[in-house]
């Protein structure tokens, strides 16, 4: 590790990225020694994805008209996304019953390099899912219809949101006793997955749980890139419905602007 002198502004701005990086590569070694264990994690969206496009395709109707795999496709990129943040947790949370937190905490680095670091791999990893999913998407038939640059502003999008959640995961982990605690994330997450328009149309459901759906932070992404893709998209009847794009902007930089410096205190603040 290399240690980071006394100082601010640019030069701390520098140490961190520095920092940061060292610990990034630090999971891409784990990562590449447990291959295994990231393949399966890979091919977890995949089988889902062909689940709900073979298996239940068939009997669901798209509000609106329009081929129900290509409906789900944007859905299912987002779901990949929000999920990581169960990976996220269980990385942390681990690093922290087995010590290795304190024992950076003892080093000297940049204090918010552990968390960039975590939050760099965890993006390159999502980036890895979301091509995986992409070929998967591919190869049922979905297309985007809007041209390279809409896509590439979807997949953005798609990034922006795994990026946001990154710091939940994080700071949800730090404030655990360990890995075990996992069972109580997952018990947040899948309502939200489940309860947004990346499966089923709001319009669907009982109208105080579609307006709930309809702001949820997934469902904004969803809509956007369903938009970008020029997939088949409901429309709704609240606010946030009507203005996808700005949703799915606005709900990232909100979540990381309250958890990323909660994240960083909270490794500060650990063990006193």
């Amino acid at each position: 590790m290399i240690s980071a002198p006394a100082g601010g502004g640019a030069t701390g701005v520098r140490w961190t990225v520095i920092d940061g990086w060292t610990l990034t590569r630090r999971a891409l070694a784990h990562w590449a020694r447990r291959p295994g264990e990231m393949v399966a994690g890979l091919l977890f969206p995949v089988m889902v994805v062909v689940m709900m496009g073979y298996l239940f395709g068939g009997q669901m109707d798209v509000p609106g008209g329009g081929d129900y795999r290509e409906f789900i496709m944007p859905g299912m990129f987002a779901m990949t996304m929000v999920f990581g943040i169960e990976a996220t947790f269980a990385a942390v949370a681990g690093d922290a019953a087995k010590g290795v937190t304190d024992r950076f905490r003892s080093m000297p680095m940049a204090p918010s390099a552990v968390v960039v670091g975590r939050a760099a791999a965890d993006l390159l990893y999502s980036v890895a899912g979301l091509a995986v999913m992409v070929v998967c998407g591919l190869a049922m038939g979905w297309r985007w219809h809007d041209g390279v640059p809409a896509a590439l502003a979807a997949f953005g999008l798609l990034l922006l949101l795994r990026f946001a959640l990154v710091w939940p995961g994080i700071y949800l982990a730090l404030l655990a006793k360990g890995p075990e605690s996992l069972v109580a994330v997952q018990i947040l997450v899948w309502p939200v997955v489940f309860l947004s328009s990346a499966l089923v149309a709001p319009g669907t459901m009982p109208g105080w749980l579609g307006a709930v759906a309809e702001w949820n932070p997934m469902s904004a992404t969803v809509t956007a890139c369903r938009d970008l893709f020029g997939d088949p998209t409901v429309t709704g009847t609240s606010w946030a419905a009507g203005h996808g794009l700005l949703m799915a902007l606005a709900w990232p930089l909100a979540i990381t602007a309250v958890f990323l410096p909660l994240s960083v205190r909270r490794y500060r603040d650990r063990g006193r």
